[in-house]
């Protein structure tokens, strides 16, 4: 029987915990980790500053409360400015100084245009070369601490689209993050992603989307906010992703990682109702995983 199961942890963000302003209502950390362990899970990631503690004690303590690990978090860097490497890489070295003393062993870093998330534009020889190399010196400040970096191509940031996940594996050796969702939304095809770059998975995010509403925000007409507030994201099994083509590719490859449910999710109608809101999605997300994906996997 696989252990896929025991390998499912969930995020913050699949409760609406996002550092971005205006992005919807922020559930306190004692429900949102409440109903995480209410659901079974045992492990999750960082989330967004100032959810849970920066004090590594204090962070493993409150996760120990509600019998839960710390597996990493998102972590933006800015790679491609040579005005930055300073900054990225001492924001790189506290983070990955966090997660070792707290547990964790994933870095999972994103290439952001800045550090205030502007919209990316096209690099110059000189820039990709530039994010080439600091890619290569997180993953050393990663390797110092006993961890390691995941890169994760998202929506709005400079790994975006199939072409720029090319570019990333043909230049370096980072390992990938294979985010179902945000792969999809660029036009990388997460099943082939799993079947022909393997070797480069570390680490996995369980996303599904709805890929008529990507064009306007792959476009710049509609934000990756407002494409989120108004559904893009849905339950596993749900969207247009396959899912179950992704964990049946890994798990038969010998991927034995973390598989994590992270539904981008927006909170804007105030607090929902104890028992109701994000609970019930990532309860169905993980249904999904245990009624259709895991009775596959032998």
């Amino acid at each position: 029987m696989s252990d896929f199961l025991s390998r499912v942890a969930s995020a913050p963000i699949s409760w609406g915990i996002c550092e971005v302003p205006d992005w919807g209502a922020m559930l306190p950390k004692s429900r949102v980790l409440g109903e995480m362990s209410g659901l079974g899970f045992t492990a999750t990631e960082l989330g967004a500053a100032g959810f849970l503690p920066d004090d590594p004690a204090e962070l493993t303590a409150e996760l120990d409360h509600y019998g839960m690990a710390l597996l990493g978090g998102f972590t933006p860097v800015v790679v491609h400015d040579p005005t930055q490497r300073k900054a990225t890489i001492a924001s790189a070295t506290a983070t990955a100084k966090l997660f070792q003393q707290a547990g964790a062993t994933k870095m999972v870093s994103s290439t952001v245009q800045d550090w205030d998330w502007a919209y990316p534009r096209a690099l110059t020889t000189e820039e990709k070369r530039h994010m080439t190399e600091m890619l290569g010196v997180i993953d050393d400040i990663c390797g110092e601490h006993g961890i390691q970096q995941v890169l994760h191509p998202h929506v709005q940031t400079l790994v975006e689209t199939k072409d720029d996940i090319s570019r990333v594996l043909d230049s370096c050796d980072v390992s990938f993050c294979l985010d179902t969702g945000h792969m999809a939304f660029g036009g990388q095809d997460p099943v082939e992603f799993a079947k022909t770059a393997f070797d480069r998975v570390g680490h996995v995010h369980l996303k599904d989307i709805r890929l008529e509403m990507t064009a306007a925000v792959l476009r710049r007409e509609v934000s990756l906010m407002a494409a989120t507030q108004a559904g893009v994201f849905t339950n596993l099994g749900s969207g247009d992703v396959d899912i179950l083509g992704v964990v049946q590719t890994l798990e038969a490859g010998g991927y034995r990682g973390w598989y994590v449910i992270e539904q981008d999710t927006a909170i804007t109608g105030g607090f929902p109702a104890d028992g109701e809101g994000p609970v019930l999605n990532v309860s169905a997300s993980l249904q999904y995983l245990t009624d259709v994906v895991a009775p596959t996997l032998g």
